[in-house]
């Protein structure tokens, strides 16, 4: 192999650590844990939003969220960067991981990958994307407070998904008159009326 980049060793990924440890308490970790779980909750209730809302973006914001997972765990089994929490090198610099270290890959973030660009299609609501927008920055944090990511890991993520998403948008009115269609015929109460 002519080129290997080495997450651990690039300056920013041990920066973002020592800014974590220096900030990180009890509380915190409890918090942190807690939310990387809450996009179990938080999606679906945005979609249920979106739907009882009649906004005709619900389809084609499940079509980005699923897409840009699908991309993002592609890539991870492509590269096959181990997580920084099972990185020997790195156990003096990142603090106690308190859920655990999972043996999947770390790059790009698979949070940082999916929820980035669904902003997107929440523009038409100001305090809903505000709010959103906290909550993002903070599970993004979070992912490098944990130790299940680095920096550049994030970074790489949110970059992915904003483009994809913004290309998904792009053409949100084709994905969203066809889905609506389909939901018309199997499950109508689904359907946006419009």
């Amino acid at each position: 192999m002519l080129f290997t980049i080495v997450p651990y060793k690039i300056g920013i990924n041990i920066w973002a650590f020592e800014v974590v440890k220096a900030v990180a308490n009890p509380y915190l970790n409890t918090v942190m844990a807690d939310l990387a779980k809450s996009f179990f909750v938080v999606l679906p209730i945005l979609a249920i939003y979106l739907l009882l809302k009649k906004d005709m973006n619900v389809y084609s914001f499940v079509v980005a969220g699923i897409l840009l997972y699908v991309i993002s765990d592609a890539i991870k089994l492509i590269t096959r960067e181990p997580r920084p929490c099972n990185i020997p090198y790195l156990d003096n610099v990142i603090m106690i991981n308190h859920i655990g270290c999972q043996s999947s890959f770390s790059f790009p973030s698979n949070h940082a990958g999916v929820l980035t660009g669904l902003v997107f299609f929440l523009k038409n609501y100001k305090y809903v994307r505000v709010l959103y927008v906290v909550w993002l920055v903070l599970i993004l944090f979070g992912r490098i407070y944990l130790g299940l990511h680095y920096f550049t890991d994030v970074i790489a993520g949110a970059a992915l998904s904003l483009v994809v998403a913004y290309v998904v948008y792009r053409h949100r009115n084709y994905i969203n008159e066809a889905l609506n269609k389909l939901a018309k015929k199997i499950f109508p109460i689904l359907a946006v009326k419009k």
